[in-house]
């Protein structure tokens, strides 16, 4: 089975192959757009703007600094740190000079930082603050190519050795004295970029090991950017909030990559903690999060509701029943009747513009989301707003884009069809393949595993398990491949389609599901401690700490009641009725990256989960009422622990069904 998009790669081309690279569509901006703001940053409370010709003086400046410190053709650039528009700068000025950037992950500590500088042998390192440079510090002595580091934000670091240490400032101060001397050799080197030289490489999350360096081309990028801006009609005009982190390549697609072929601005918010205040400040037009943001901001309005007044309570309540039967339909162009679209405008005035302005979505006009599967009620409430949120599929290898939603064709439960220039076929084990102008160039130092992945053809192998509608043409995801298989009844297991209901109730933050090869479903629940903290203060109920909230009783209860609930609508799908929750436990730590549980996107990594509460997994299957378990921690400082608790084992009721057997390959 296949289907394709409805660009090919030879029309996709015309227009992008005279701009080759990510500096030339600098240029490009600089002259068309100069006057037009391409950066804004938050700082002490205030919007700091940059034009596309100031963006351009400011990498110029940078990458002739580049060029004094000794920054060579193919060298390899690490980038740390927060969004800032000068770490922008870093990847775009690395480029500028034939360097490559390569961006990590800011919260990775610095043990995961010193594989990915050793693995692509990084000369240089710029990083945003003290707490980057001492991590690369601390593994310094093992990695034998590295040279420099410059650094943003110079606090703390004054008395520091400077032999090897430059502030980001005087490198371009440094750039700037030195220009006349060397803007022949920067010149020579932007324009002998090409096409298919490497833009970028990303390392993977690495739920199943080490991280791979996927290596991105100019072609990739660009066409990519292309083809999606096409897709969503985004141009100049459009703004976005640039908060997801660096290292991951959506945000490298929509901050370098749409951004720079259309023009439109980035915005950095000031800092995490104020990232919502600055989202309702900056009000994008075009915006995208992983579920577990649009999670999280659900749980939020959930509380705050909680807290309202009863007459305020009610009169949330009934619009929203509302928004919810009719409010899809107007985003799709549906027909519906003057009465209900007269009280969903009375809604807009009373309920779902002062939310969306609360969110920060007023001015939303493209809204997505991917990483994991959304649930289907989390999705429905805010389209029921009017904001067109839609899904995507997508991975680091492709570029992001595999599939995306057309406006009047957005469902819950499909990532829509083929992006642009791409085609998908679906193997004979339900794998699904495809190729694009996207497709990554190969894994870095990884010949294997680029060969396993990707054949002579282009065909790229997702790990994921799915099927093509034969009458829409949208694909489905089952769930990843690997984590897909069998009960020992035959029925299907299918992990994720089980937790990310169950991460629809604010109560409820994270869900590991087990039941491979067994005979029921078990599960590991996370609470949520922000919006299970606000029940236990309305409630006068006290804790110490995350353990004890997680251990109440009354907790426990209301957990069982959400997998009771989830157990009656999972008994609804002939096909999954068999992943039904016999039995779960409420963890007594939340899973976390640092000890790791989760990767650094926070995907869950089921197999070192499965070997670490091992004792915990085999009292959910043995009949056990209790579990003592004893779990390693990783404190804030790095400093190793343990902590000791005694579990419960719940056991929830489930909806009696005729178990559909998988059929035999």
């Amino acid at each position: 089975m296949r289907a394709k998009g409805g660009t090919s790669l030879a029309s996709s081309r015309s227009g992008a192959e005279t701009l080759r690279s990510i500096p030339a569509l600098l240029m490009r901006n600089a002259t068309q757009h100069a006057a037009r703001a391409a950066y804004r940053e938050k700082e002490y409370g205030i919007w700091q703007s940059w034009s596309w010709a100031e963006t351009a003086e400011e990498v110029e400046n940078l990458a002739l600094g580049l060029l004094n410190l000794g920054v060579a053709e193919g060298d390899y650039v690490a980038i740390i740190g927060r969004n800032r528009p000068y770490l922008y700068w870093s990847m775009v000025a690395a480029q500028s000079v034939g360097a490559i950037p390569v961006p990590l992950y800011q919260d990775a500590v610095a043990e995961e930082m010193a594989y990915v500088l050793d693995h692509c042998g990084a000369r240089f390192v710029i990083a945003a603050d003290q707490e980057q440079v001492d991590k690369v510090i601390e593994v310094q002595e093992r990695l034998h190519q590295f040279e420099h580091m410059i650094y943003l934000d110079p606090r703390g670091l004054r008395k520091y050795d400077h032999t090897k240490l430059h502030q980001f400032s005087h490198v371009q101060e440094q750039g700037r004295a030195a220009r006349d001397e060397l803007t022949p050799e920067l010149d020579r080197r932007r324009n002998a970029l090409e096409y298919d030289d490497t833009c970028v490489m990303l390392y993977t999350s690495g739920t199943t090991g080490k991280p791979k360096g996927v290596v991105l081309s100019n072609r990739n990028i660009i066409e990519t950017a292309k083809a999606s801006s096409d897709f969503d009609h985004l141009n100049v005009g459009d703004e976005v909030l640039a908060y997801l982190p660096m290292a991951w390549v959506g945000d490298f697609i929509f901050s370098i990559g749409q951004a720079y072929w259309t023009g439109f601005c980035v915005n950095c918010p000031e800092s995490a903690e104020t990232m919502m205040t600055d989202l309702r400040e900056i009000a994008p037009s075009y915006y995208f999060a992983p579920p577990r943001v649009f999670e999280t901001q659900l749980t939020q309005i959930m509380i705050r509701m909680e807290d309202a007044s009863p007459l305020k309570k009610r009169i949330f309540d009934y619009f929203m029943g509302h928004a919810r039967k009719v409010g899809p339909k107007l985003l799709d162009g549906e027909a519906v009747g003057l009465g209900a679209r007269m009280l969903y405008q009375l809604g807009e005035l009373t309920t779902y513009g002062p939310l969306k302005n609360a969110l920060g979505f007023s001015k939303v006009r493209v809204g997505y989301t991917a990483g994991e599967a959304i649930g289907p009620e989390i999705f429905d409430f805010y389209r029921s707003l009017g904001i067109n949120l839609k899904q995507l599929y997508g991975q680091t290898e492709a570029s992001v884009f595999i599939t995306q939603q057309p406006d009047g064709e957005v469902r819950s439960d499909t990532v829509g069809i083929p992006s642009p220039g791409v085609e998908i076929r679906i193997a004979e084990n339900g794998e699904v393949f495809y190729r694009s102008p996207g497709t990554f160039v190969e894994y870095y130092k990884n010949a294997e595993s680029t060969a396993d992945t990707k054949d002579p053809e282009g065909w790229v192998a997702t790990g994921d398990a799915g099927f093509i509608e034969k009458d829409t043409g949208h694909l489905r995801i089952i769930d990843r491949a690997k984590d897909v298989g069998q009960m020992a009844s035959g029925a299907l297991f299918a992990p994720k389609y089980v937790e990310n209901k169950l991460k629809f109730y604010p109560n409820i933050l994270e869900v590991v599901v087990f039941g491979s090869g067994r005979e029921e479903c078990t599960a590991f629940i996370n609470i949520d401690l922000t919006a299970v903290g606000n029940w236990a203060e309305r409630n006068n109920i006290g804790y110490g700490s995350y353990q004890e909230l997680a251990g109440h009783p009354q907790v426990l209860e209301t957990i069982k009641s959400h997998v009771e609930e989830t157990n009656v609508s999972v008994a609804e799908d002939d096909m999954l009725s068999g992943c039904q929750i016999h039995r779960f436990v409420v963890l007594h730590k939340e899973l976390d990256a640092d000890d790791g549980e989760l990767t650094r996107t926070r995907k869950v990594r089921r197999r070192i989960i499965e070997e670490k509460f091992a004792d915990i997994i085999a009292a959910l299957y043995d009949g056990s009422e209790v579990v003592s378990t004893e779990t390693e921690v990783t404190y804030e400082d790095g400093r190793k622990g343990s902590i000791k608790a005694t579990l419960k084992v719940m056991d929830a009721k489930t909806v009696p069904v005729t178990v559909q057997k998988v059929a035999a390959e």
